[in-house]
């Protein structure tokens, strides 16, 4: 399946594998597709919910040096990781009218709806995760 997707004409340089790497229903679950000028929506998501944003910051890699182990610490103490959850869910994340449609999307999940308001913006455990990335600029991005 891995090179099936990496043989797309719109695949940006490569297919990136992480270790855990396993079937999924719309695309290899612990996959990185990077395309140019095309979106796969079932690379994304489709079997746990998860989603993924590329986020600019304004600093520049010289302004890391040293302070890597200190951003990570406040990442952890922010956001919940491994298998934690939120334990004060936002009125804005549980009040979303679209969970109601949350069963129709994942057929047989409702009792996970949950279970994914909690989770919501963690960082989850398994293939989730968060990553310090630099642009062809130097400019510092959180993906």
């Amino acid at each position: 399946m891995a090179r099936n997707v990496a043989a797309l004409p719109f695949i940006f340089q490569h297919v990136a594998l992480m270790p855990d790497v396993h079937l999924g229903k719309g695309a290899l679950v612990g996959s990185v597709i990077a395309t140019r000028e095309a979106i796969i929506p079932a690379a994304v998501g489709v079997d746990i919910g998860c989603g993924m944003n590329a986020l600019p910051t304004p600093n520049l890699a010289h302004q890391l040096d040293g302070k890597l182990k200190q951003i990570r610490s406040a990442v952890e103490s922010a956001i919940p990781t491994d298998f934690s959850e939120n334990k004060d869910v936002e009125k804005v994340v549980s009040n979303w009218p679209r969970w109601s449609d949350f069963p129709q999307l994942h057929p047989g999940v409702q009792r996970e709806v949950g279970k994914a308001i909690k989770q919501l913006g963690s960082l989850s455990g398994g293939n989730h995760s968060l990553e310090v990335c630099l642009d062809t600029e130097n400019q510092v991005w959180f993906r």
